[in-house]
């Protein structure tokens, strides 16, 4: 694969017309009452208005008639009437339509958010987070616009045009005919812009993921980038992905420009029609003056609703290309689970030949076997790329292996399910997300019937009360984005207390690298040591040091284990972990182990743009 040709992504599903056309109906059928009360308010107010025309032909025929301004008396008063009856009428009918539309688009959203947050982190990880991060924002926002603008404007414009027709053929039917002769040109002007409009917008939303993906991938990893001098390749695929959504938006303008010419052609072509057939009736004396003047109102105020249903289209096709995204996430099946999930007796993990790769032929783990006995202490050690995080997601069920098998607490991982699978082990890494809320409810994602008690319990076993008591309204602040930012540390004191509100068997800890001496390290080491008491632990080690006061630390080398031992016996043998040990020592001054399993804050705080779970304890 050439540098120029980034992998494919295996994007999540987009629903098909037919599937997102039965999630809506789905969602209309509880609002049937809604929905009927929205249309008959909007068909009597639509109806209301039609009668300016008439009202307006009638006055016409009084001024011909020179019948004095008397008589025009009562239709002004009428014309009035009408326009308050009909401002009125309006005004309820967008509402319970838009009512309507917000209700449904909740259900969406509701349906949608539930879904992404349960999907499997691997299935996220091969469609890239810029897809999935578009949908949550960009999908939901055109799609919101469509329900609460486009959405009252269409149903108007729609009961305006047939209501209209119908008061066109009570003036005369002729008049009607002569409308007729511009809806060629409407159809051909719709059956031109769909076909081409349809792809553009469905592109432009899959390009603006892919922009969002390659952001993403920039900038959160600039300092990967910078370091293997990468900015001029991802420059380059910024700009490219840039300009394939541009290239799209302008061609969806000058979609627009098109379609707008024509719908001009028609309005020529449909008000000559009036105007000439109510000259020729109104020559042969078939029908008044103001009854032809009320058929060129007619048509002229059709002007608007017509172009606004036809514009609305255009619309129409962005949101719904943007609701097939949406549905296409929340209509993925749930994760399978067996019919009656094992129960594991104990803490311990069991890992036979298991291999895994994440691009096929490229093995990340080959044959690996691994045994922890309840309650142990276990280090993994390697170079960069040896696999021991792979290891680590495998283990905590965020990736399927290749092929092999994993038990937990004498259970194989499958006879669990996924989800017992993330009852059973907890993964925390560095990547911790602070929700927008009050705090306890950040903690109590973990257990969602912790009572204040038990949240300021796990706080204090992990020795964070102290600053939580200190914050302005103490577990009740409000943290995140928009409230009280925490600190690195804070924010990882908040993720161990989830693990002890959680309570799982088997704890994994992936540490970023940092330096042993870096602010607030010691505090969250000895955090993590209270946090994993009583539960298995594994410990992805990057910092010799750490592994060193494991019980047994495991060597990976190149997706193998290589070394299993205790720090003494692995450095007296002389092999890998000897040699990783030296460099390492070499580096210090005083390579001093450190006492306990932790967790190390990294160079500075980077928020998770989206809330889906990168652990598997949120």
């Amino acid at each position: 694969m050439s540098a120029a040709s980034p992998p494919e992504r295996a994007l999540l599903p987009i629903a098909t017309g037919a599937q997102t056309l039965a999630v809506v109906r789905a969602l209309l059928r509880p609002q049937r009452l809604l929905a009927v009360a929205a249309v008959t308010v909007l068909v009597i107010g639509t109806g209301i208005g039609l009668l300016t025309a008439p009202l307006l032909g009638r006055i016409v025929d009084l001024v011909v008639e020179q019948a004095g301004t008397g008589a025009l008396t009562v239709p002004m008063v009428l014309l009035l009437a009408v326009a308050v009856a009909r401002g009125i009428a309006t005004a309820i009918g967008s509402s319970l339509v838009a009512r309507l539309g917000e209700t449904v688009l909740a259900s969406v959203r509701e349906r949608f958010i539930e879904r992404a947050l349960r999907l499997p982190l691997e299935r996220v990880e091969q469609a890239g987070s810029g897809d999935l991060t578009s949908r949550v924002t960009g999908d939901v926002t055109v799609v919101t616009k469509a329900v609460r603008q486009a959405l009252p404007e269409f149903s108007r414009s729609l009961l305006t045009i047939a209501l209209t027709m119908v008061g066109l053929a009570v003036l005369d039917w002729r008049f009607l005919l002569a409308v007729l002769l511009s809806v060629p040109i409407h159809v051909f002007t719709v059956r031109w812009y769909l076909p081409r409009a349809v792809p553009v917008y469905a592109n432009h939303r899959v390009a603006t993921g892919a922009l969002q993906h390659q952001l993403l991938d920039s900038v959160g990893g600039v300092r990967t980038v910078r370091a293997f001098r990468l900015n001029g390749r991802h420059a380059q695929l910024l700009e490219q992905r840039s300009q394939d959504a541009v290239d799209l938006a302008l061609r969806g303008i000058r979609l627009v420009t098109g379609f707008f010419s024509r719908l001009n052609l028609a309005e020529f072509v449909g008000l000559a029609a009036v105007l000439a057939t109510g000259f020729v009736l109104v020559d042969r004396d078939a029908v008044s003056i103001g009854t032809a003047t009320a058929a060129a109102l007619y048509f002229h105020s059709l002007f608007n609703p017509i172009n606004a249903a036809l514009f609305l289209i255009d619309e129409a096709q962005s949101a719904g290309a943007s609701l097939a995204r949406l549905v296409g996430v929340s209509n993925l099946p749930p994760e399978a689970e067996p019919e009656r999930p094992a129960e594991p007796v104990d803490g311990s993990v069991k890992v036979a030949s298991l291999s895994h790769a994440y691009v096929p032929g490229h093995p990340v783990l080959s044959d690996v076997d691994l045994e922890v006995r309840s309650g142990e202490r276990v280090a993994l050690v390697g170079a960069s790329g040896a696999g021991k995080t792979t290891l680590a997601k495998l283990i905590a069920g965020i990736h399927q292996p290749s092929s092999g098998t994993i038990a937990l607490g004498g259970v194989d991982s499958g006879e669990l399910g996924p989800a017992g699978t993330r009852r059973t082990v907890a993964l925390i890494n560095q990547e911790v997300h602070v929700f927008a809320g009050p705090l306890a409810d950040d903690l109590r994602l973990a257990r969602p019937s912790a009572t204040d008690d038990e949240l300021r319990a796990a706080l204090a076993k992990v020795d964070a009360l102290s600053w939580a008591d200190a914050l302005p309204e103490g577990i009740d602040t409000v943290v995140g984005e928009g409230g009280h930012r925490l600190t690195v540390t804070q924010a990882q004191h908040l993720a161990l207390a989830r693990l002890v509100l959680a309570d799982p068997p088997v704890s994994i800890l992936d540490e970023a690298t940092a330096d042993a001496g870096s602010a607030g390290a010691r505090t969250l080491e000895a955090a993590a040591e209270r946090a994993m008491e009583g539960r298995t632990g594994l410990l992805v080690a990057h910092r010799l040091p750490q592994a060193a006061a494991a019980d047994r630390i495991v060597v990976l080398d190149e997706g193998r284990v290589v070394e299993t031992g205790t720090h003494d016996d692995l450095v007296a043998a002389d092999g890998h972990y000897a040699a990783l040990w030296s460099a390492w020592s070499a580096t210090r001054h005083h390579p001093t182990p450190v006492p306990v399993p932790a967790l190390s804050e990294p160079p500075a705080p980077v928020p998770d743009p989206i809330p889906v779970p990168r652990t598997a304890v949120p």
